[in-house]
């Protein structure tokens, strides 16, 4: 079926009203969920076959959090989807306020390839929560997941509810050029703005998860083990091909070298002695990925691990050290297991650097320190982040998850999902026992003096 003749279903389909009641959302969410548990292992696979995912990774990072994320929207749909009275003010007795959030109607979501379900299904999830009909975007980077994903969604869905269109960038043209009531996307700033430029056109709201450079910091206050562990883990899950994984570490030079030991100590208990043996560790997406990272990493400066095997498309954890800001391995978003190590003196001056870069999508800082906590919160523009961990803010339905600036624009996760796929309506309903006069014409002295005292 035609891109346009899906859409044109999908608006025929909400002008039903059929979406819109909130007792048929939830019964949507339930047969999803149901499905997805009963598909999880073909999902599992699909991820392995794509990124090289362990079953283990590709449930706790993916298929669970889903699962959460779904359940937390069935708990509380019935009380966002209220409607919520506001205070009414004494110019407009007698009248009672009131907002209601209601669908937009047709909306895109546009996933990466890094977590091809994660960031496909939950963003739908929140589409379907509010009451919308959806078209599904997969990457074309992940064809396993995409084709576990479109069997899922015929399964559980009619077409003219939820669609899923496969296919590269010749699709990804045609459904931009196309009139969405919302477009959520998820991937790389360059195609974020063309995103943007085409929803102009239609003045079509968007929301934007993008990337950037993510910071970890690292103070002398430190806990240095606690720190190297969840360091690791957040920066070489997925073999760093994560949106929200330290990009770099900034340290400070007193502890720089307790710390790499202990870091590279964890590392190897975490993945072993080789890496690339690990039936555990991941792949890198393709080829065009590989080859870039190859590229980042200068020999002269690593000082643990790097190994590849380009028959199979890994490369070992590995850690740089003596980083500058103009070494090649800054200029971009590393999105690999790569970890460049930089040094600072006083905190300051790590907040400087971070601060006279782009805004990132997360940062991380790790300290004892509460005022140096209280600076980096106060003064240091992010996303999101974790203070003594890394990327675990992501994993919660509890608080909206997004970016500021360059790494995007819009939330979501839990109510924030169900906010960003509606429109709050706000209505003033007046009653007619009583009309004052004071709007009317003609004006007077008295009007004019009683319309001061209640507009001050």
């Amino acid at each position: 079926m035609e891109i346009s003749d899906i859409i044109k279903r999908q608006r025929a389909y909400f002008d039903t009203g059929a979406t819109r009641d909130v007792g048929a959302r939830l019964s949507a969410l339930k047969r999803l969920g149901q499905a997805i548990r009963v598909h999880g292992q073909q999902l599992c696979s699909a991820m392995e076959q794509d990124l090289g995912k362990s079953a283990s990774e590709s449930y706790m990072c993916e298929v669970g959090l889903t699962l959460s994320e779904l359940s937390y929207q069935r708990k509380h749909l019935k009380r966002w989807a209220r409607l919520k009275y506001r205070g009414t003010d004494l110019t407009n007795f007698h009248g009672r306020s009131f907002s209601l959030r209601e669908p937009y109607g047709c909306v895109l979501v546009m996933s990466p390839w890094n977590y091809p379900f994660l960031l496909c299904v939950e963003p739908m999830i929140g589409a379907i929560a509010a009451g919308n009909c959806c078209v599904l975007k997969p990457s074309a980077y992940s064809p396993a997941t995409s084709a576990a994903i479109r069997e899922l969604v015929q399964e559980v869905f009619p077409q003219e509810y939820v669609a899923v269109v496969e296919g590269g960038r010749a699709e990804n043209s045609a459904l931009l050029e196309e009139r969405f009531d919302y477009i959520f996307f998820t991937g790389g700033v360059t195609v974020g703005k063309l995103v943007m430029e085409k929803a102009a056109a239609h003045l079509t709201p968007v929301t934007l998860e993008l990337g950037g450079k993510s910071p970890c910091i690292v103070d002398r206050t430190a806990d240095l083990k606690l720190a190297a562990a969840r360091i690791a883990f957040g920066k070489y899950l997925n073999c760093g091909q994560t949106c929200v994984a330290p990009d770099y570490l900034l340290i400070e030079g007193s502890v720089k070298e307790a710390f790499l030991e202990q870091f590279i100590r964890t590392v190897k208990r975490m993945y072993g002695e080789k890496p690339l043996e690990n039936g555990d560790y991941g792949k890198i997406v393709n080829r065009k990925h590989f080859d870039r990272l190859q590229g980042l990493m200068n020999p002269e400066k690593l000082i643990y691990g790097g190994e590849a095997d380009p028959e199979r498309l890994r490369i070992a954890p590995a850690v740089m050290d003596n980083v500058t800001g103009e070494d090649a391995v800054m200029q971009e978003e590393i999105f690999g297991p790569i970890l460049p190590v930089l040094t600072f003196d006083e905190i300051g001056q790590a907040f400087d650097f971070v601060r006279g870069r782009e805004k990132p999508l997360a940062a991380y800082l790790f300290t004892e320190n509460k005022n140096t906590e209280k600076r980096f919160l106060e003064t240091v523009s992010f996303g999101g982040g974790c203070v003594n961990d890394t990327i675990m803010h992501l994993a919660t339905s509890r608080m909206g998850f997004g970016g500021v600036g360059n790494s995007g624009m819009g939330s979501y996760h839990g109510r924030k999902s169900f906010e960003t796929f509606t429109h709050e309506k706000n209505v003033l309903k007046k009653y007619g026992w009583i009309d004052m006069p004071l709007r009317y014409q003609p004006y007077n002295g008295k009007k004019d003096r009683l319309i001061r005292m209640f507009l001050k």
